[in-house]
Formats: structure tokens, C-alpha cells, sequence
């Protein structure tokens, strides 16, 4: 029997997010009483975008944030909502090198940062033949090319807007690389909720999300504290373009658009899968 979600006399539901800038952003309302949360309460768990990935595997979680390639292997646990998404056209993971590489070597050594993520995905789609790759934790990718540890670095996050300072260049795009293939915006990562919660429930999840994306939206400078405490990269122009980058109008609600993108990449998960 389907059991309902917390009230909030009941224990706090844990939800999982990054500690990226626009997770902080996203959420911070919803936790700290800044919205009506219609009486339920919250437990964040603030960790990698791949330690949740793994977490959703093992049903650890009642909500959370999660790449849309790990997603394609818990939709029996889990239930997409739709709020909170990162997704959206020039959000693509890029691939840099410290040196002019061709990814045309099938010895490259490429850190990737988890095999579950969607940037794995993508990178495994247009390089098919570079299988040399090696899980790196994603803030430390930038580095570990540099010392010549890896060939090529598939980044993601903050990284995005660090990585050109810091003396690396870019291979590709792999979000360009999907837009000329699918003209659609790439799903990166999406909100989950486990299914053993009743509809009704998942929607009143799915509105606190949302009320919480729109104060942000309102009031951009709220979560600047939060967002400082856990961000990677502390500059506040990095921060600000990484908000603007990842927070859009996909993330209050993915919309027809949004959808129709999601079963676009599902699709394609499920063909490379039974291909591999």
C-alpha cells in the first residue's frame, strides 16, 4: 500500500541536489521557509551529481536531482517531476584538451565525470570509439588534464567558465553537437520523487519546486549565502553566468518542449544501450 508523504509532523522527506550555483539556487527557498511548503519539511543532501546518480539506483532518496542518463534506469522507482529540470539550448558539457587534439585516437585517456551521467552519455555517442575513460570527480577534471593526466577532460558545472583561464581548450561541444542532431534543448538533469508516493503528493512536491524556482527568479540575490557556502568556484560573475546558464524556463516547468526533449534522449538512451 502507497504510503503519503511526510507531513510535517512526520520525519523531513531527504532531497538530494549539487552543490552547483544553480542548485543552490533553485532550492534554497523551499529549505529555508522562504515559500509556503505546504506543510512539508525538507532534508537536503548535498553531494556530486554521480554519488546521487547512485543513490537514486539504490532507492536511497525520496527526491532528487539526478542526470536524465541515470534516469532511464530507475523510471520504475522513480517519477520525473516537472520542475526543477536543467536543461535548455548552449548548456552542453564540453570536451578540453591542454594541447590541439583531434579526438581521433582511439588510446585517448578521457576523464569523464561518472559513467552515469549525461555527459558520459553524450561524449559515448559522438566518440563512440574513445572507451579509455576514467571517473574523475567533476571539480577536479580541469586539473588532471593539465598535469597531463588525461588527454581529454569532459566538463560540466562551473567548469564550464573556468577552464579557458585556466590554460585549456575546447575540442567540442557536445550540447552543440546534440542541438545539430535533435534540434531540441539537451536534458541534462532532472527532479525525481519516488512513485511509492501518491500522485496527489507528487504534485504538491512538483508545486513547492516550482514556487521555489519563481522566488528565485524574483528575488535573485536571496540564495547568495547559500549558494556561496557550497559553490565550487566562488567568483560572483562565475556564479551569476553559471545561474543564467542553467536556470531557465525549463526549470519551472519542462513543458511540451522540455518533454518532447526528454523522450528525445530516453530514445537514444535506450538505442545506444541495446546497440552496446
Amino acid at each position: 500500500m502507497k504510503r503519503p508523504l511526510s507531513s510535517s509532523s512526520d520525519r523531513p522527506l531527504t532531497i538530494g541536489f549539487s552543490p552547483c550555483p544553480n542548485d543552490c539556487f533553485i532550492f534554497d527557498a523551499m529549505l529555508h521557509g522562504k515559500i509556503d511548503t505546504e506543510g512539508l519539511v525538507f532534508k537536503p543532501v548535498i553531494e556530486d551529481v554521480e554519488a546521487l546518480n547512485r543513490k537514486a539506483f539504490n532507492s536511497k532518496l525520496d527526491i532528487t536531482k539526478l542526470s536524465f542518463f541515470a534516469f532511464s534506469r530507475v523510471q520504475k522507482k522513480y517519477s520525473l517531476l516537472d520542475s526543477g529540470s536543467a536543461l535548455g539550448f548552449g548548456v552542453g558539457p564540453l570536451v578540453v584538451s591542454s594541447a590541439n587534439i583531434r579526438p581521433v585516437g582511439s588510446d585517448l585517456r578521457v576523464a569523464i565525470p561518472g559513467k552515469n551521467t549525461t555527459a558520459n552519455l553524450l561524449f559515448s555517442l559522438a566518440y563512440p570509439h574513445l572507451k579509455n575513460k576514467t571517473e574523475v570527480l567533476f571539480s577536479e577534471i580541469e586539473n588532471k588534464v593539465l598535469k597531463g593526466k588525461f588527454d581529454l577532460g569532459v566538463i560540466i558545472h562551473e567548469s564550464r567558465f573556468t577552464y579557458k583561464r585556466k590554460g585549456l581548450k575546447k575540442v567540442a561541444d557536445l550540447g552543440e553537437w546534440w542541438e545539430s542532431k535533435t534540434k531540441s534543448p539537451i536534458p541534462l538533469g532532472g527532479i525525481v520523487i519516488k512513485k511509492t508516493y501518491p500522485k496527489e503528493q507528487q504534485k504538491k512536491v512538483e508545486r513547492i519546486i516550482r514556487r521555489s524556482v519563481e522566488f528565485a527568479f524574483a528575488n535573485p540575490n536571496s540564495s547568495k549565502a547559500f549558494i556561496k557556502k557550497h559553490a565550487q568556484e566562488m567568483e560572483d560573475k562565475v556564479i551569476k553566468k553559471h545561474i543564467r546558464l542553467y536556470v531557465n524556463k525549463y526549470s519551472a516547468s519542462l513543458g511540451v518542449k522540455g518533454k518532447k526533449a526528454v523522450r528525445i534522449l530516453l530514445g537514444k538512451i535506450s538505442r545506444h544501450v541495446t546497440s552496446s
